[in-house]
């Protein structure tokens, strides 16, 4: 198929509409059939359960073309797994998981001509969502659901390489204990945009949010799972109930214990702790690992030993093992590699 007419070396990471996008809805207790259909808007009630309570999850994932010239997703049932969990949690029906890779296949092949080609550091992100469509005006529940999947082109999420970015500890939470923190739902991500702002207006990249419960354990930010590397090279990855499972770090866990014979540990990992740590890393999606160079707390800052100035040694290793299993010039574990055909 011919590609489109795009500067794929030059893509940012902003929308860009795509000719065919997958449609279902949930009505009487059923899923209908689902279609592919060339229109991007939604229409909905005024009083829609969405608009008014916030009943909405999603997820995010990429199709790539790979270094043979195949057209690929990564990991897409863990995708789908979590999004099942997420509308459990906000009382939603699971959207089935078979239904939902069949769904990205429908998708990615509809907008072949969109997936950006291998090398040119572009990829099809692709966002299924689902969102309560019926007018609820008491707190309740919808009955009635719509879920969508969308694919864009998207450029690297770093534009000249990943530089190490400065965050800062946030007074404010990103979830309540016990909460919807560990769910990909959209209040969540809500919840981060005012400090995420009020964080750029101070100079800084991003927050880093500690747990609700004492503000003495390292959660995660709005939208990446924080990894750090020890001085005697261990991975550490913080460990909570309120923090949302990334698939990015997931993998990146496994890359580390199997492809760099790297000690890992997954557990609560307390504030005063962070600044023995050599590399700090935001896992998720879009970046796959944004380093961090700068930690400020109230005016009290760090540097990690690693520098400003680029990725450190650790990190590095993983983000290239990784991104290379993603592009096909690493053999990938079983399953983790979706060819679209």
């Amino acid at each position: 198929m011919e590609k489109k007419n795009i500067d794929w070396s030059n893509l940012g990471f902003s929308y860009i509409q795509t000719e065919m996008r997958y449609v279902s809805n949930y009505k009487d207790g059923a899923w209908d059939a689902g279609t592919l259909t060339e229109n991007a808007n939604v229409t909905i009630s005024e009083c829609a359960c969405v608009l008014q309570y916030a009943q909405t999850v999603f997820e995010g994932l990429k199709a790539y073309t790979t270094k043979d010239g195949r057209i690929v997703t990564f990991r897409p049932d863990l995708n789908a797994e979590r999004m099942e969990a997420s509308a459990a949690r906000l009382e939603m029906p699971a959207f089935p998981k078979d239904r939902f890779i069949d769904a990205v296949e429908q998708v990615v092949r509809a907008n072949a001509a969109y997936v950006p080609p291998y090398g040119s550091g572009a990829t099809l992100y692709l966002r299924p969502y689902m969102f309560g469509s019926n007018a609820v005006i008491g707190v309740k529940p919808a009955d009635e659901y719509q879920f969508r999947l969308f694919a864009t082109p998207v450029g690297p999420y770093f534009k000249g390489g990943a530089k190490p970015i400065t965050i800062r500890v946030s007074d404010l939470d990103r979830a309540a204990p016990h909460g919807t923190g560990n769910i990909k739902a959209g209040l969540n991500y809500a919840m981060s945009l005012h400090t995420l702002m009020d964080a750029h207006r101070q100079g800084f990249d991003e927050n880093m949010f500690l747990d609700p419960a004492t503000h003495t354990k390292v959660e995660e930010t709005g939208g990446a799972n924080f990894l750090f590397v020890t001085k005697d090279g261990k991975i550490v990855t913080p460990k909570s109930d309120s923090i949302l499972p990334s698939i990015t770090r997931r993998s990146l866990v496994h890359v580390a214990k199997t492809y760099l014979g790297l000690e890992v540990e997954e557990r609560p990992v307390l504030f005063e702790e962070v600044k023995e740590f050599t590399e700090c890393g935001l896992c998720g999606t879009a970046a796959v690992i944004s380093p961090v160079g700068r930690i400020v707390d109230h005016g009290k800052e760090f540097t990690f030993p690693s520098g400003m100035e680029e990725m450190g040694p650790t990190i590095r290793k993983l983000y290239d093992t990784l991104t290379g299993i993603q592009m096909g010039t690493i053999e990938a574990p079983d399953g983790w590699i979706h060819v679209i055909d």
